[in-house]
């Protein structure tokens, strides 16, 4: 019978490097290994946890499912490990070596990951924040600790996840500041109906509220394009006669970097949306994690407070 391979921080670290790099050379490239070393650690991690890992795929290699079921969890016990390290330094965060995960909403990431890197940079030099994609909602990467923080607008909390509002939020049009509906005084009905829309939307929908809006007074739009985030939807606005709808904070921070685009209110009430900072209970009253919540509350106050 074989003897069942051990996983180690050691192993770990080989899987951390496979999934990051997609490729035996990568790891072995990252960790300061040579290929066979790392070749000969994929092979005890694929004995250890009783699956292949990696699989060819055409001239490459690409995760299993259970690969990238384990690949946060994975990341996660690594920087808890180096967080047991580096708490013998103390609560001081200029003296901390570690990593912070946050999950944010994709119309405040262009605006919040900026101003929060500033802040955790100026006071804790050692500190990394890692942002992950809001590709759903779950909780459940809060409670395994695969994330720290989640950034989000969702319905009410589950009872194990604590949070609080952020800002509260609505959405405006934008258009590109040297087009015709750049130099209006205003947006009307008639300018949404009759130029075409780009949808953003983290879930491919062309439907939103201002659909049900024109629809109650007999009215429509058309939406040429569907894109994944804000950011994209704005920056496609450039083009001339394209509108687009996106978080007034997200319109307000690109105009103000001087992005040439201009920032109309939309002539209906569409509905407001509180932005949430969220965090699993087991954390709250973490030193860690409360200097870092407090951070985010610090990056968000200048947009809240105009």
């Amino acid at each position: 019978m074989a003897v069942a391979e051990e996983l180690d921080l050691n192993l770990l670290r080989v899987f951390d490097a496979l999934m990051d790099t997609g490729s035996v050379a990568g790891a072995a490239v990252r960790l300061h290994l040579s290929a066979p070393a790392t070749s000969r650690a994929l092979s005890r991690l694929r004995r250890a946890m009783g699956d292949p890992i990696l699989v060819r795929a055409g001239q490459g290699l690409v995760p299993t499912p259970f690969a990238q079921r384990s690949a946060p969890r994975v990341k996660a016990l690594l920087e808890a490990a180096a967080e047991l390290r580096a708490d013998t330094a103390g609560h001081d965060p200029r003296s901390w070596q570690r990593a912070f995960s946050l999950r944010i909403n994709d119309g405040l990431s262009p605006v919040l990951a900026p101003r929060l890197t500033r802040r955790v940079t100026a006071e804790a030099p050692g500190v990394r924040l890692r942002f992950v994609a809001q590709e759903s909602k779950e909780p459940d990467l809060l409670r395994d600790g695969s994330i720290d923080l989640d950034i989000c607008v969702a319905g009410p909390p589950p009872p194990d996840v604590r949070s609080s509002t952020l800002l509260t939020d609505h959405f405006v049009a934008v258009v590109a500041a040297d087009s015709e509906l750049g130099r209006a005084a205003r947006l009307t009905v008639d300018d949404l109906c009759a130029r075409p829309h780009i949808s953003a939307s983290r879930r491919g929908l062309a439907r939103g509220p201002l659909d049900d809006a024109l629809e109650r007074v007999g009215r429509s739009r058309r939406v040429a394009a569907v894109v994944p985030s804000y950011a994209v939807g704005a920056l496609m606005a450039l083009e001339s006669d394209f509108i687009c709808l996106v978080p007034q904070v997200t319109a307000t921070h690109l105009v103000r970097r001087g992005v040439p685009l201009r920032r109309h209110e939309v002539p209906f009430d569409l509905p407001t949306a509180d932005v949430q900072l969220r965090w699993h209970r087991r954390v709250d009253e973490d030193p860690a994690s409360q200097w870092l919540r407090a951070r985010v509350h610090d990056a968000v106050r200048p947009l809240t407070s105009r």
